[in-house]
């Protein structure tokens, strides 16, 4: 049987129908899966809408010390960025400098001591202490010149300590050690570089000194090193301060700052070359150095963290000890701060979710 033939113009909108049609539906079916790759693929990159999205920023004030500046390695190596933060140092040359710098709203945090900030200048936003980051064990310490081989035979004697400052706490807890009135020794209010020159000069028979300059001064001149930290649970706790308000107003944020850190402390005791690598990079120093240098510190790490902030953690008893050698050496002539803030938030809830 023969069909009536239909007009082109008829056959060709059929044909076109038709296609239109499928076209459509395959365009609805690729425009729904390259929506879901698209999707997928934001959530997957840094930066992006999704987990770890570095949304939140922090200004943290850092000097020059082995259990501040292994925190580079966060940074560089994007520990920080993967727990959705973009961290920015900024560089001290002292901690006061940079805790009065937090405390007057122009920073969100500083690493510095416990008893930098018990010194800061009262009146200023209430400080809040809200990490641990490294206890020292054997990176402070007392230097002498040969002929005295113990701190008894420093009575008398002068000995390079700048008033006030940390290398006090380890002179004063030094002499509190060996029951030695420290008004028995003659003190030179003198930075930790310049009692290293007067040590290296014969100006001095005695310094407190730090890393690396303990070591070097004390093989320069074949002299001593009656004391370190140690040869004790020492006071030289340092940590991460901020003010109250802020850390009210970036709780989150430094939840996920504490995060990065425990993850940091964690590659540090698994495999921590490729820390001191870039660090000791970073420095402009081996790495070698560095590690010698941070071998001197207890680790700030979760189980450290735990026992400083618990309910009855070492910091509230730290504190009480630290004003007790305050009042043993008055020189100083600061007045000691009694509103600090243990802040333990941002410490236990990352505690209660970090994973390795």
């Amino acid at each position: 049987m023969n069909l009536p033939k239909l007009p082109k113009l008829m056959m060709l909108r059929g044909v076109q129908s038709r296609l239109s049609s499928s076209l459509k539906s395959q365009s609805v079916r690729l425009l729904a899966s390259l929506f879901v790759m698209v999707l997928l693929l934001t959530l997957s990159l840094p930066g992006c809408i999704g987990q770890n999205a570095p949304t939140k920023t922090l200004q943290i004030g850092i000097t020059q010390w082995p259990g501040f500046d292994v925190a580079i390695y966060a940074k560089e190596a994007g520990l920080f960025e993967k727990r959705g933060l973009d961290v920015e140092f900024v560089r001290f040359d002292n901690q006061q400098d940079s805790s009065r710098a937090v405390l007057r709203g122009r920073l969100d945090a500083a690493f510095t001591a416990l008893w930098d900030i018990l010194q800061s200048t009262p009146g200023e936003d209430q400080p809040a202490f809200i990490m641990v980051t490294n206890v020292s064990a054997g990176a402070d310490g007392i230097v002498t010149q040969p002929e005295f081989k113990s701190l008894e035979a420093l009575k008398d004697k002068q000995v390079g300590v700048k008033l006030g400052t940390v290398n006090h706490l380890i002179w004063l807890e030094a002499l509190d050690k060996y029951q030695i009135d420290p008004q028995t020794i003659e003190i030179q209010d003198v930075s930790n570089e310049i009692a290293a020159q007067m040590m290296s000069e014969g100006k001095l028979d005695g310094a407190v000194l730090w890393e690396p300059l303990l070591g070097e001064i004390a093989e320069e001149i074949q002299g001593n090193i009656p004391y370190t930290t140690k040869d004790l649970d020492s006071l030289v706790i340092d940590g991460l301060i901020s003010s109250v308000s802020t850390v009210q107003a970036k709780q989150a944020e430094f939840k996920q700052f504490v995060l990065a850190w425990f993850d940091l402390m964690h590659l540090l005791e698994v495999d921590p070359k490729p820390v001191f690598e870039l660090v000791g990079q970073q420095l402009d120093i081996s790495p070698e150095d560095f590690a010698n240098d941070y071998a001197g510190l207890e680790k700030g790490d979760i189980e450290m963290n735990r026992a400083m902030f618990q309910a009855d953690g070492r910091l509230p008893e730290a504190m009480l000890s630290m004003g007790e050698l305050f009042e043993a050496d008055p020189r100083h002539g600061r007045v000691i701060r009694d509103d600090i803030q243990i802040n333990a938030e941002a410490v236990n809830q990352a505690i209660e979710i970090w994973k390795p």
